[in-house]
């Protein structure tokens, strides 16, 4: 059994491994390769785009692939589409994995913005040092504003930056002792995250509660419908083993 895992994240990471040397299963995982130097899973890996749903489908059929599992981040919503299109033209089953997202406790702060450019015009009157852990792509729409942000991401940001920005790079898991020293040295007033969800960049919004700061949520982009989810490595790992 040939199975497609479409990752690049931990969880996916964490099925690989979970799947890897299994008697009678293959495993290929799936990267974008938008990261310089990205962690890789156990088994074997690609890395790079397919061309699309229909690029997708025939890379599915040309390498005898039994199932596919979308394991990309919850961020990366257009692959997700393409993977349900592929597999339904393969006619191979598909499994979304997708972590829970994040969900405001007593304490919190939030402020919930449907993108990056509603999170933009929300800033306004919330703080003037701003943490913005986005990511390094889209950062254009924060460009025009006039606030100083740490900008923290794996690798260095590609296109227009705020002209007022200090960079950060740096990959999780944090600690929340980290996290805590980072906002008090950047005398951080306000944090801008995407709901990605998960444990290993969750330290923040916990730092920014204990520091009475407003944080700017991004929410996830659309899902296809109609695509069975996992919440959990495990689960998925359960799901390939039972087929």
């Amino acid at each position: 059994m040939h199975v497609l895992i479409l990752g690049g994240t931990t969880e996916a990471r964490a099925l690989a491994g979970l799947l890897h040397a299994r008697p009678g299963l293959r495993v290929t995982s799936s990267l974008a390769g938008r990261v310089a130097r990205p962690r890789l899973p156990e088994g074997e890996v690609r890395i790079g785009g397919f061309g699309g749903a229909d690029g997708l489908a025939e890379w599915i059929g040309g390498h005898a692939v039994d199932a596919v599992i979308d394991a990309t981040h919850p961020f990366a919503g257009r692959i997700s589409f393409n993977a349900a299109r592929a597999a339904a033209t393969a006619h191979v089953p598909l499994l979304a994995l997708r972590r829970p997202g994040w969900v405001p406790a007593a304490g919190d702060r939030w402020t919930s913005v449907p993108s990056l450019e509603a999170a933009a015009g929300a800033l306004g009157g919330l703080g003037e040092r701003v943490f913005l852990t986005t990511g390094r792509m889209g950062l254009a729409a924060f460009a025009g504003l006039p606030q100083w942000f740490l900008v923290r991401s794996v690798d260095a940001p590609d296109g227009p930056v705020p002209a007022r920005t200090e960079v950060l790079l740096d990959r999780g898991p944090f600690t929340l002792d980290g996290e805590r020293e980072l906002l008090a040295r950047h005398r951080i007033d306000v944090l801008v995250t995407k709901d990605s969800g998960g444990a290993a960049t969750a330290p923040k919004l916990a730092a920014a509660r204990e520091a009475g700061l407003p944080v700017v949520v991004v929410g996830r982009p659309p899902v296809p419908a109609d695509v069975p989810v996992a919440a959990t490595p495990e689960e998925a790992a359960a799901w390939v083993l039972g087929r």
